[in-house]
């Protein structure tokens, strides 16, 4: 079973950055970041080809990489606004096709809080 453990959520002001990490066992092949809010968003995602896939909402303010030596997916969120609250997870899939719909990853972390005020 693949498991995936999120933790760097916290409280920051409009404008401010924090960085989101998943620690992850077992072999995926694409993981990625969604948020729940109102509505729900698939954030980013990156894939051992090294493709990633950003929703627009984020682009140009979120990062999304990979260390492999230590099992760990990073989000790193910059210009953060009050619309980027939300409860974040880590998704990892087997699938090979990059995306960001929600019905393409099977594995959800437990989550991590972002609440961020203006």
């Amino acid at each position: 079973q693949v498991q995936l453990v999120e933790s760097g959520g916290g409280s920051v002001q409009a404008g401010g950055s924090l960085r989101l990490s998943c620690a992850a066992s077992g072999y995926t092949y694409c993981m990625g970041w969604f948020r729940q809010a109102p509505g729900s968003e698939g954030v980013a995602s990156i894939c051992n080809d090294g493709t990633t896939n950003y929703a627009d909402s984020v682009k140009g303010r979120f990062t999304i990489s990979q260390v492999n030596a230590n099992n760990t997916l990073y989000l790193q969120m910059t210009s953060l606004k009050p619309e980027d609250t939300a409860m974040y997870y880590c998704v990892a899939t087997y699938r090979r096709r990059p995306s960001l719909r929600r019905a393409d990853f099977g594995f959800w972390g437990q989550g991590t809080h972002v609440t961020v005020s203006s």
